[in-house]
């Protein structure tokens, strides 16, 4: 028997973000899952090695995988820009709706003995306990983060297009009060301002060592 969930998976190449928005360059689902990943398991580690009296502290690796799935769902429903998608509480109902279904039908996509641990994945919100929302709020954080980079990258190349998404996602980074976020935004975003020799250059506690 033949089951089609990776292979669907795959397609997540194939679907573009920020349709409405003039791009210096595309992006598309996969790219963003990859990044939104990587964020999720740092802010899940900085909340664990720097901020070890926050409750619960959620599995970094669990966070991560998360994160890597949290839009498998617009393979099937496409990217709908964010303006649209919250332009009234009846249209994000429907939304929420149809991603819900989108997942479903991916989960039929393997086999039996596997779907529950897919499920994890693909819909976290599903998990009611502390644990799970944490590990919502930091996939969604780590969300906000890929859009926030997406936009100081846009805007650093001279694309004004981005300027108030950029200022917009600030605000609602800020306004999470996650100071894991605060310390990603504090210690590691202005290098993505950065070129590739400033980049390569030793931070200062290196060369003071």
């Amino acid at each position: 028997m033949s089951y089609g969930f990776f292979a669907m998976i795959s397609r997540m190449r194939l679907i573009n973000r920020w349709s409405l928005m003039q791009n210096t360059w595309p992006e598309n689902v996969q790219e963003h899952s990859l990044q939104v990943a990587v964020l999720a398991h740092a802010l899940a580690l900085l909340r664990q090695r720097e901020f070890p009296q926050l409750q619960p502290q959620p599995d970094p690796e669990h966070v991560m995988a998360c994160a890597l799935f949290h839009d498998a769902g617009e393979i099937i429903t496409g990217d709908m820009p964010t303006p649209i998608k919250y332009y009234t509480p009846e249209l994000r109902a429907a939304y929420q709706a149809a991603e819900t279904a989108a997942v479903d039908r991916l989960l039929e996509l393997l086999p039996p003995a596997l779907q529950p641990d897919y499920r994890r994945l693909l819909s976290p919100e599903d998990c009611q306990d502390e644990y799970g929302q944490v590990t919502l709020r930091l996939v969604k954080a780590a969300d906000r983060l890929s859009a926030y980079i997406k936009c100081v990258e846009e805007t650093a190349r001279g694309n004004r297009e981005f300027i108030p998404a950029k200022q917009q996602t600030l605000e609602k980074l800020r306004q999470m009060q996650l100071p894991e976020v605060d310390r990603f935004l504090q210690d590691f975003m202005p290098a993505f301002e950065l070129s590739l020799d400033e980049l390569q250059q030793p931070n200062p506690a290196q060369a003071e060592s």
